[in-house]
């Protein structure tokens, strides 16, 4: 990466003064990469725990997503009344705290009380992305606005690698070796029995989001003490702000941000539904795979095709605009989504693999797509609806478990599939917007 010579270098990828944080701020986007892929594995590992259906099971991933809905908004008031720096500490504090809460969840061995810790964990993810993106989006000009929040989110595989690792060895690793009909039949026969193997099982939780949480607090600690830019400005310098209800009214208005928000809601939907569902759609797919544990591999492969191409995207941005782009994969992720629906088998395992390297840009691009040309205040709430919209991981999610329980595991993936073909549209339209008005990338 390079500093630009000013802050007016409509070439260049950050302002001048920014590198520092700018590396630092790649730090939180592996962060909660961790915590989501994680997220992913806790679904099937609570199903065969707790001897769960998908849609039992899928109240993980609504608790978590649940809570972006909740917390955006009030973090984009912190970083409207306070600054960048007070929103990204807190958020890692609270990412901190809900990691830990899986201890005393795993004390009394209560779902419950897990479904809150995750809850207050991903609290912290939501504060974390409502501050870190914006202030990503303004540490330089407009024109690389795209591909610098592109490749910030780039580290984001990164950290999903070591969350999807975490999950294999110490979570799906942890698993006992009985299937879920011995599960069942322990329950009436053997019920000391089995708590004891289900407190061994959940202890291995505790050490997977300890690890993570332990990152978090540090990372806390040293940005809280190192001094912060301000956006593009230094902490001690004050723009006015802008009333809230003037804001929200100008945001409802811009029709580009509207659409980028309703998009985020169903991509976010399609890529916890496709990463949450391969390893049960492997197994059912692949009768030389039993085991989650093997079944994660899908996953990890994935995740790297995942991680090369958000790469190799943050590259083509340079030739090829990124709405264009955006609707080019999504349409090739549907194609391949119809593969894993109607194909099945190895190919469908195969092809359900493929769709994670056409996932790589579409959240970051949907993202700086909105929020482009907006001004720095209206990007602090208006980022803010855009995480917001991640709680189509809550709403989808458990509807695709709700598919897979009464469909088949194969069918619920129509989920996905459709809401590919919503975001492919959405690219369509916003790259004639961005014609209409002009905007040309660098």
């Amino acid at each position: 990466m390079s500093e630009n010579t000013s802050n007016t270098g409509g070439n260049a990828l950050v302002f001048k003064g920014m590198g520092i944080c700018f590396i630092l701020l790649t730090i939180p986007f592996a962060l909660w990469g961790a915590a989501n892929n994680m997220t992913d594995m806790l679904v099937p590992a609570f199903k065969r725990v707790m001897s769960m259906t998908q849609l039992h099971s899928s109240m993980i991933q609504m608790a978590f997503y649940g809570a972006y809905f909740c917390m955006a908004l009030p973090a984009a008031f912190i970083i409207k009344k306070f600054s960048y720096k007070t929103g990204v500490v807190s958020g890692l504090f609270v990412y901190a705290i809900g990691a830990f809460l899986c201890f005393p969840a795993s004390q009394v061995s209560s779902f419950t009380f897990f479904l809150i810790a995750f809850y207050v964990f991903a609290g912290g993810c939501a504060i974390l992305e409502t501050c870190v993106a914006p202030y990503v989006i303004s540490m330089g000009p407009d024109e690389s606005a795209t591909r610098r929040i592109n490749l910030a989110q780039s580290f984001n595989p990164i950290g999903s690698l070591a969350g999807l690792f975490l999950g294999k060895e110490l979570i799906l690793g942890g698993l006992a070796k009985i299937t879920e009909d011995e599960r069942v039949a322990m329950a009436t026969e053997a019920p000391e029995k089995l708590a004891e193997i289900q407190g061994k099982e959940l202890s291995n939780v505790v050490v997977a989001y300890a690890i993570i949480g332990v990152v978090s607090l540090i990372l806390g600690i040293i940005i809280l003490i190192k001094k912060f830019p301000k956006g593009g400005e230094e902490e001690d310098d004050h723009k006015p702000e802008h009333a809230f209800g003037p804001t929200v009214g100008r945001l409802f208005k811009n029709k580009n941000y509207v659409m980028s928000v309703i998009a985020q809601f169903f991509y976010v939907g399609c890529q916890i539904g496709v990463w949450t569902y391969t390893i049960d759609y492997v197994i059912a797919n692949n009768p030389t795979i039993s085991e989650p544990k093997e079944a994660s591999n899908y996953m990890i492969i994935g995740l790297f095709l995942f991680t090369a191409s958000r790469f190799i995207c943050t590259f083509l941005m340079k030739f090829i605009d990124p709405a264009r782009l955006l609707t080019i994969i999504t349409s090739i992720a549907a194609i391949l989504c119809a593969v894993v629906i109607w194909g099945g088998g190895a190919t469908g395992g195969y092809a359900l693999v493929a769709i994670s390297a056409c996932m790589s840009l579409c959240f970051p691009t949907i993202y700086g797509l909105g929020l482009t040309g907006l001004d720095d205040n209206d990007r602090k709430l208006g980022g803010s609806g855009i995480i917001m919209a991640i709680v189509g991981g809550a709403v989808l999610v458990p509807t695709q478990g709700l598919l897979s329980d009464k469909m088949g595991i194969n069918l619920c993936y129509l989920m996905p599939f459709a809401s590919f073909i919503l975001v492919a549209i959405y690219g369509i339209i916003a790259h004639n917007k961005e014609e209409e008005v002009g905007i040309v990338h660098d």
